[in-house]
């Protein structure tokens, strides 16, 4: 399905690459890291709290930080830590991963998860 602009009063068909990419921005996303994330998580590198470290989490396989006491389904979940995972697993964790250890019922707004992926992309070496 393409999307439609309306340009100088005609309605045009345009393609993928044309159309603004969606809004991220790293520093609302660190906010929101402090006021929810951070109850549970740290991130600094190889500090974990009741839940692991986010440092590097993106691109990262679930269940890999060693020492870190995972859910069986979190370990066995397969999942690699994409962009678009994350944005589906903030939205709603347990639904995404049923038996995981994380209680938080998620974050529902759409921009926030955005900025929020933004400010994990920067947690790495």
């Amino acid at each position: 399905m393409k999307r439609s602009l309306l340009v100088a009063g005609f309605l045009v068909a345009a393609p993928g690459w044309m159309l603004p990419a969606h809004a991220q921005d790293a520093e609302e996303g660190k906010k929101i890291f402090k006021s929810i994330c951070n109850l549970c998580h740290e991130n600094i590198r190889n500090k974990n709290r009741v839940g692991p470290s986010l440092y590097g989490v993106v691109g990262r396989h679930s269940g890999m930080i060693p020492g870190f006491a995972y859910s069986d389904a979190n370990k066995n979940s397969g999942i690699t830590w994409t962009e678009d995972v994350l944005f589906q697993y903030e939205e709603d964790p347990q639904k995404m991963v049923p038996g995981t250890k994380m209680t938080y019922t998620g974050l529902k707004d759409p921009q926030k998860r955005h900025d929020l992926i933004a400010y994990l992309k920067t947690l790495h070496d």
